[in-house]
């Protein structure tokens, strides 16, 4: 199975996606996680344009956007193998959400595997920005408010389980549970 997480920085997808590892080993899965971008020289090349001012006008983003489709084209294989669970720190639906135009970015993106499950942890604007305060120099109320909305809206094109990511951590980890228990033939009614 692969299971992506996805939602506006700040939302807690790594902090939840340890969680989410750590709850399906000890429930006798198989996991492995991945995030984007990658540790490549092409993931480290998006980290550096990210950390640029300018990292959201129209031609940086198109860049991000081939650079994206390049670093992923790098996992591809690793999610082949059946026996386990892939769960990773976004995908190229954060490509969809971030960059422009929209069928581009899904030419670019062709060959991407697709999620059998998406969990977008919906986070409050507001909540992001302080969250990721000095983090990324683009992150605003303005850009990130354009970018929920495009989640929200392309998240009705796949298997998608939203949950409020503006609970305490606790919650929304047994939010994540409960969402993904019965994809794998696990009782939601036995989490706690």
């Amino acid at each position: 199975m692969y299971i992506v997480f996805e939602g506006i920085d700040g939302a807690g997808k790594s902090t939840q996606i340890q969680m989410l590892k750590e709850w399906l080993e000890n429930n006798g899965f198989r996991v492995e996680t991945l995030v984007e971008p990658t540790d490549s020289e092409v993931g480290k090349l998006i980290r550096k344009i990210l950390q640029r001012p300018d990292a959201t006008t129209d031609t940086l983003q198109k860049t991000l956007g081939l650079l994206f489709a390049a670093d992923r084209m790098l996992i591809m294989d690793e999610l082949s193998e059946d026996s386990k669970i892939f769960i990773s720190d976004r995908s190229f639906i954060s490509s969809l959400a971030y960059q422009e135009p929209a069928d581009w970015i899904e030419v670019l993106n062709k060959y991407a595997k697709k999620p059998d499950l998406l969990i977008l942890l919906d986070l409050d604007v507001k909540k992001s920005v302080a969250r990721t305060s000095g983090k990324d120099t683009f992150e605003n109320e303005e850009f990130l408010t354009k970018v929920k909305a495009n989640y929200l809206e392309i998240s009705k094109n796949f298997q998608c389980e939203k949950i409020d990511a503006n609970n305490g951590v606790n919650k929304v980890s047994s939010d994540i549970k409960k969402a993904v228990a019965p994809y794998l033939g696990i009782c939601p009614d036995c989490i706690q």
